[in-house]
C-alpha cells in the first residue's frame, strides 16, 4: 500500500466504499498495474492490524459460498481467513413451521467438503486489507466522505470532491458504498425499490445443544429463522455452541422482541427454533434493521460502475447477498483489465456494458427467487400451505432436484 497519497490525486480506478466487495475488487486489480485508491468514511488501516479474531463474535457473518471462497483464494486472501476464523457448515435443515416439509442438504451428497463457510465480515476484511497493506499500487484514502461528484459522457474522467476539500480525478470510478450509495445518489443512477415489510434482528447466542456444522432455517408464518454455525479460535476448545441468528420478521413483531429483556428473547427464540439446539444460554447484543429490496436500472454510465449493495440488495433469506458482491467484483476487474490489456479507455462505457451484461440477468434472477419464496411463506390460504409441504418434502426426496439447487446456491453453476 503506497503512503505517498498526498501528492497524487489522480488515479486510474478510484474505489467508493471500502467494504468486503470494494476491497476485493482493488485486490483483483492488484496486478493490472493501475493506480487504485480506496475512499471509505471508515478508519480502513484498523482492519489490517487484527492478526487474529477477537474473542468476542462479530455480529455480522456471511455465508460464503465456495464460489466466493475460490475468488478469495485468488487474491491470496482465504488462508488470511482461515488464520483467523472461519466456520465451515456441511449440512443445512430447512423446515416449514405450518407442517411436515422439510429439506435436508449434505455437502457429501455432491461429493464436497461443505456447503460453504460462516465468516465474520470483520475476519474478511481484516484478511483483505492485510493483503492491501502489502500492495504498492493501492492508495487507501480514509476515513474521509464523499462530498460531491462530477462526471458525464462529454468527460474524459471523473471528478469528485472530499469532505476534506480534496479533488481527485479517475478513468473509472467503481461504487461500492452499499445499499445507501451516495455515488448512485449523486450520478443519478435510476432504481427500483420496495420494502419486504419486514424487520431482520441479528445477534451471536450460546446454545446448550452443539450445532454439528449445520445451517438451520425455519419458515413460520410471521418471518424466517435462521441459525448460522459459528467457530471459536482454534487454539481454544471448539464445542460447536455459538450461532449467528439471523431472524427476518414483521415490523410489530419486531419491535415487541426487541423490547424483550435477553432471557424473555432467548425464551422466544428457542421456542421459534423449536428446541433444536436446547436452551439458549447466552445472548450478545441484538441489532435490528429494515429490509427493502433495491436494484438499479443500469450498473453503469460512462466512467461509472456500481457493484455489490451499491447496485442490488437482496432479503438475506438465502445468505447471497455478498457472494453476488464478489461476482460483480471480479466480473468488472476481469473487464477492466481486458480493456486496460488493449490500451482502450478503462471507463468507455461500451466496454463497461459487458460487465452489466455479464451480471445483471443473474443478479436479477436471484431476487426474483428470493422475492418467490417470500411471498410463498407469506400467504395463508390451507391449499398453498398443504403445495408448499408437499413441494418441499417432493424436492427432498428428488436427488436431481436437490443436488442442483445445492450447486447453485453454492455458486458452482
Amino acid at each position: 500500500m503506497s503512503e505517498n497519497i498526498a501528492k497524487s490525486l489522480d488515479y486510474d480506478v478510484l474505489v467508493v466504499g471500502g467494504g468486503m466487495v470494494g476491497a476485493s475488487f482493488a485486490l483483483a486489480l492488484a496486478e493490472s498495474g493501475l493506480r487504485i485508491a480506496v475512499v471509505d468514511s471508515q478508519d480502513l488501516s484498523k482492519f489490517a492490524g487484527q492478526e487474529r479474531a477477537k474473542e468476542s463474535f462479530d455480529p455480522r457473518v456471511s455465508a460464503i459460498t465456495p464460489s466466493s471462497q475460490a475468488f478469495l483464494e485468488s487474491l491470496a486472501v482465504w488462508q488470511g481467513v482461515r488464520n483467523r476464523r472461519c466456520a465451515p457448515y456441511s449440512d443445512m435443515h430447512v423446515w416449514d413451521a405450518d407442517g411436515t416439509g422439510s429439506i435436508h442438504f449434505n455437502a457429501q451428497e455432491i461429493h464436497a467438503a461443505a456447503l460453504g463457510h460462516i465468516v465474520e465480515n470483520s475476519v474478511i476484511l481484516a484478511a483483505l486489507y492485510e493483503r492491501i497493506a502489502e500492495t504498492a499500487n493501492i492508495d487507501l484514502l480514509a476515513p474521509v466522505a464523499l462530498h460531491a461528484l462530477e462526471a458525464g459522457s462529454h468527460k474524459e474522467r471523473v471528478n469528485i470532491t472530499l469532505e476534506d476539500g480534496r479533488s481527485i480525478s479517475a478513468a473509472l470510478l467503481v461504487a461500492a458504498d452499499g445499499a445507501n450509495s451516495k455515488v448512485r445518489e449523486l450520478a443519478g443512477f435510476q432504481t427500483k425499490e420496495w420494502d419486504y415489510e419486514h424487520q431482520a434482528i441479528v445477534c451471536t447466542v450460546k446454545t446448550q445443544l452443539p450445532h454439528g456444522a449445520t445451517a438451520i432455517q425455519r419458515f413460520m408464518d410471521e418471518g424466517t429463522l435462521a441459525f448460522l454455525p459459528l467457530q471459536q479460535n482454534s487454539e481454544l476448545v471448539d464445542t460447536q455452541q455459538h450461532c449467528s441468528i439471523v431472524w427476518s420478521v414483521l415490523p410489530d413483531y419486531a419491535q415487541r422482541l426487541m423490547a424483550m429483556d435477553d432471557s424473555a428473547f432467548a425464551i422466544q427464540l428457542q421456542a421459534a427454533i423449536e428446541n433444536k439446539l436446547g436452551k439458549i444460554e447466552r445472548l450478545d447484543t441484538r441489532y435490528s434493521f429494515p429490509l427493502r429490496q433495491r436494484h438499479a436500472v443500469d450498473y453503469v454510465q460512462p466512467g461509472i460502475a456500481l457493484i455489490g449493495d451499491a447496485a442490488h440488495t437482496i432479503h438475506p433469506l438465502a445468505g447471497q447477498g455478498v457472494n453476488l458482491g464478489f461476482l460483480d467484483a471480479q466480473a468488472l476487474a476481469e473487464e477492466v483489465q481486458r480493456t486496460h490489456s488493449k490500451h482502450l479507455p478503462i471507463g468507455d462505457l461500451r466496454f463497461l456494458r459487458r460487465y452489466q451484461r455479464r451480471r445483471i440477468g443473474h443478479n436479477l434472477g436471484m431476487m426474483w427467487v428470493m422475492e418467490g419464496f417470500k411471498r410463498l411463506f407469506a400467504d395463508q390460504p390451507l391449499p398453498l400451505r398443504w403445495l408448499r409441504n408437499a413441494g418441499m418434502s417432493g424436492i427432498d426426496r428428488s436427488a436431481i432436484i436437490k443436488h442442483q439447487l445445492m450447486r447453485s446456491a453454492m455458486g458452482m453453476e
